[in-house]
């Protein structure tokens, strides 16, 4: 998901969205874990997503909306 379309969600629905990718980003380290995950790349492209999310929430606890 790009930031742009962050941008256009709620803050309710980027909170659900954060917890989504959250629960992902666990499900994906216990598979790292325990030797079950075919594609590491994965993690880090998760991790990216949850960056991603704490830019737009930041952004805009600060008023620093971007279009």
């Amino acid at each position: 998901m790009k930031s742009k379309e962050l941008r256009t969600m709620s803050d309710d629905e980027l909170a659900t969205q954060l917890a989504d990718v959250r629960e992902e980003l666990f499900n994906l380290r216990f598979q790292d874990a325990t030797g079950a995950l075919e594609n590491s790349a994965q993690l880090g492209v998760t991790k990216r997503k949850i960056a991603r999310i704490l830019t737009v929430q930041t952004e805009r606890e600060r008023g620093l909306e971007r279009s």
